[in-house]
């Protein structure tokens, strides 16, 4: 699965969903890449009259669950992304499936991790959760753009729905999806130049990262 996310306008939304992409990232916590909630829902209209359409994931932090939940029924989104510092008994108040951020930093073990996911899914949630790792820089929550340490997910990948995140583009997804096998990977400054998506990096690390599937399943018959 691939998620292009920080997306903030309907042409390289639907540019992405046409090149393959999984899911579709709107960013409604304050950066640089927020969109406005009218913005999100003109956003989502354009992209659900394609046929396949990706599914789309509104990315919060540490707003309010009811905020959360009235944004996601509003913007017809199809999951929640949370990127700050929400606990698990805030996601039991979350109405809409969840994409849960683990801020992987350089002192994080592969323990820690494991921990953080078999407590999501002992929690009775509405659906079970996705988890993203993305690595966490100074006081940013996320679209930092820094690799951490691949090595961390050798025994974390299998068996779980994991999405890579942090510092990729089309040259180094392909080395990720090969080594670590991740359910999913996440890209967003790495598809961007000066700041802004660019159609032909989407294109690019869309099609590095199902090429890469695609030898790695050959590899492992």
């Amino acid at each position: 699965m691939v998620k292009i996310c920080g997306l903030a306008d309907a042409e390289n939304a639907t540019a992405a969903a046409k090149a393959g992409a999984g899911f579709i990232g709107l960013v409604f916590a304050p950066s640089r890449r927020q969109v406005s909630v009218e913005k999100a829902l003109w956003i989502v209209g354009e992209v659900k009259k394609l046929e396949n359409p990706p599914q789309v994931v509104g990315v919060f932090v540490n707003l309010e669950a009811g905020d959360v939940n009235r944004i996601a029924a509003y913007c017809r989104l199809d999951l929640v992304q949370l990127s700050g510092d929400e606990n698990w008994q805030y996601c039991l108040d979350i109405e809409h499936p969840i994409i849960k951020v683990i801020h992987i930093t350089e002192e994080t073990k592969t323990g820690q991790i494991i921990k953080e996911i078999e407590t999501g899914y002992n929690m009775e949630l509405k659906q079970e959760p996705v988890f993203l790792l993305d690595a966490k820089t100074g006081n940013a929550y996320g679209g930092g753009g820094q690799v951490f340490d691949w090595r961390l997910l050798n025994e974390v990948t299998s068996g779980y729905r994991i999405i890579v995140a942090g510092g990729l583009t089309s040259q180094n997804v392909g080395g990720l999806i090969k080594q670590a096998k991740p359910w999913g990977v996440d890209v967003s400054s790495g598809v961007e130049s000066k700041g802004v998506k660019t159609r032909r990096k989407i294109k690019a690390f869309i099609k590095a990262a199902r090429q890469a599937d695609k030898e790695t399943e050959i590899a492992t018959g």
